[in-house]
């Protein structure tokens, strides 16, 4: 058997991320993206492209499946200014094996001002389905960052789910139900800039008090990355619990702006990083440790390290306009709709 043709300038795995392989030439470059079974070729280098494909066809038994359009339960839409990624037909089928079969529908995923404890409602019986829902309600984020948060809740209660924990998951579904064709717009023409916002709800929640950070960012104009989690200790001020949240999304800068190097997009110019508090804002600008920010001491090193360096700034962001605020809270319909028009969300054609 003949041995597979050597290709010249082989891709190179990213350090930041294992799945991903480039190889830039001065015609472009190239992204090779490995899955389990799947691969996605793509990139600004046609030729190179062509030279990888027909390079793996003769390594290994492959099918080309043309440009891409739906990908592990994604689908992608062509528009005239970008793309639409939505995951329409995964949604629709976790809402039929919930057995949701009546039409009533909900405005938004979570009821405002409502908390949820571990204790409430009556224990289920059988679990499973439960689990299955919310593990699937993990993936559709992917596509649909207006159910982060509501999915980082009722996550919190896999182990031993209960029946108003079952009641918000359904309570999701009847959301999903009236915005099915919802997905993330991503534009072809904006300018490759990072800008992110950082936010927290300081003790949000009930059972120990601990608060929720969130935060997303921006590559131009297109929401690449976003995050609904609970922090991992009590902070004892909001100013405190803010400040872990900018450490988080600080630390999720760093890597988006090396992992864009490997694909060729080199930020030099500092990514803003708006924030809300502004104590939180001075805590970074102060170079004296005192009696509020002993407790968050190595946060403090690393953020003020990174601000110093160039890496962030810290603009002031009105509370009206900080668009993390999705991923830390429930919202009204009025404001859950401005704040998803802000994330470029907008409907797949049905």
């Amino acid at each position: 058997m003949r041995p597979p043709p050597v290709l010249d300038h082989a891709p190179i795995q990213s350090y930041y991320d294992s799945t991903m392989f480039t190889r830039s030439s001065n015609k472009g470059i190239v992204i090779l993206l490995l899955y389990v079974d799947d691969m996605v070729i793509t990139g600004s280098d046609i030729e190179g492209i062509r030279d990888l494909k027909n390079h793996l066809s003769t390594c290994f038994q492959m099918k080309d499946l043309g440009p891409l359009s739906y990908f592990l339960g994604i689908e992608v839409s062509k528009l005239a200014d970008g793309y639409l990624v939505s995951q329409a037909k995964y949604a629709s089928e976790i809402i039929a094996r919930s057995g949701i079969t009546d039409d009533k529908i909900t405005d938004t995923p979570l009821e405002v001002n409502v908390r949820h404890g571990p204790s409430d409602g009556k224990l289920l019986s059988n679990p499973t389905l439960y689990r299955q829902l919310v593990g699937s309600l993990n993936y559709l984020t992917i596509t649909r960052p207006d159910i982060s948060h509501a999915v980082h809740i009722v996550s919190q209660f896999m182990s031993a789910p209960r029946s108003t924990h079952y009641a918000v998951v359904l309570g999701i579904l009847r959301y999903l139900k009236g915005t099915l064709y919802q997905g993330l717009q991503f534009s072809s023409k904006s300018k490759l800039i990072l800008r992110t916002y950082s936010d927290s709800d300081w003790a949000g929640d009930v059972t120990d008090r601990r608060s929720i950070t969130g935060y997303c960012l921006f590559l131009g104009d297109s929401l690449i990355s976003w995050r609904s989690k609970k922090q991992i200790v009590v902070s004892r001020s909001s100013a405190e619990a803010e400040y872990r949240a900018l450490a988080h999304t600080t630390s999720e800068i760093i890597w988006l702006r090396w992992l864009l190097s490997d694909m060729g997009v080199v930020i030099s110019t500092p990514t803003p990083l708006f924030c809300d508090n502004k104590a939180a804002i001075q805590i970074t600008h102060n170079d004296v440790f005192h009696e509020r920010t002993k407790h968050i001491e190595i946060d403090c090193h690393f953020t003020r390290h990174h601000f110093k360096h160039g890496t962030i700034t810290l603009p002031h962001v009105s509370s009206e306009f900080q668009l993390a605020d999705l991923f830390t809270k429930s919202h009204p319909t009025p404001r859950l709709k401005f704040l998803l028009s802000r994330l470029k969300m907008s409907s797949a054609p049905s």
